[in-house]
């Protein structure tokens, strides 16, 4: 029996599998060690009814999640999962690498992830390679998630929304100053909760002021992790995340603007993921 886990900020999603067929689909809050200790992380699994269940039985789990990207950070989910399940393998690397997987279609391409953050890698079928790092959402993430929430929160409370939105804000949410800096700057996670303010771009797409945003992230998404990697313009690049999924009309028109040839678009990379470890026999 194996586990696998593809995580974002957000949200984990998770599969196990025995005898080369999946036997539970679940989520879990997103395992992300640049902001959780593996105390934390512990906690998020022990929260699994299916994960616990099956604890036992468990003799391999590959987990692909955000933050990810050192051994430093590596060691705090690994360090958290031998607490839980101390006698699996655990495999942990970093989420565009299950992207990556998740999209590969046996020629090298450009995967890039559009969820609450943003990052993107060439990829070979072998090697992951990435021209610019992902900032995360202080520094960076920009087309992601928390990147449209910080610039929606943004113009909200400095009132430079249109009137129809900024009403429409105020009577959705109802948040004042105080609310959004106490989540944004005391309480944990702001990453996610400004990613939440997604579902408001997703009922106002057309509106003028909005659908300029959101082809403005887009295109600044591109120009800054697309265009430096080589062969941008020769290879496919595929597209990972919910952002990318829901807004897939505005992607494709601020990609051919830039020669950028569209691949697949996967908002949820787990069912691929799935496959790939089953061809490679990883469940037996």
């Amino acid at each position: 029996m194996i586990v696998i886990g593809v995580s974002g900020s957000t949200k984990c999603d998770w599969a196990i599998l025995e005898d080369s067929r999946t036997i539970a689909r679940f989520s879990t809050r997103g395992i992300n060690p640049l902001f959780h200790d593996h105390e934390e992380i512990e906690s998020i699994l022990s929260s699994s009814a299916d994960l616990v269940q099956h604890a036992r039985d468990i003799r391999a789990i590959f987990i692909y999640g955000a933050g990810c990207s050192s051994k430093p950070r590596i060691q705090v989910v690994v360090k958290a999962l031998y607490a839980l399940f101390p006698k699996a393998h655990h495999y942990v690397n970093h989420d565009i690498v299950a992207s990556s997987l998740a999209v590969y279609d046996g020629t090298p391409s450009i995967t890039a992830i559009l969820g609450t953050g943003s990052n993107a890698c060439y990829f070979d079928g072998d090697i992951v390679r990435q021209e610019v790092p992902a900032l995360d959402y202080i520094l960076g993430d920009e087309g992601g998630g928390a990147w449209y929430g910080r610039k929606l929160l943004n113009a909200y409370l400095y009132k430079k929304l249109p009137e129809d939105l900024q009403k429409a804000f105020r009577d959705r949410y109802g948040l004042g100053l105080d609310d959004i800096l106490e989540n944004v700057y005391m309480k944990p996670y702001a990453n996610v909760y400004l990613a939440s303010f997604m579902s408001f771009f997703q009922d106002h797409p057309d509106h003028p002021y909005i659908n300029n945003l959101l082809h403005t992230g887009m295109g600044l998404f591109m120009d800054i992790y697309i265009k430096p990697i080589p062969r941008h313009e020769i290879v496919r690049t595929h597209f990972t995340g919910s952002v990318a999924a829901h807004f897939e009309k505005i992607l494709r028109e601020e990609a051919e603007k830039r020669n950028i040839q569209v691949g697949k678009i996967v908002k949820e990379p787990i069912e691929n993921l799935v496959e790939y470890h089953l061809k490679k026999n990883y469940t037996s």
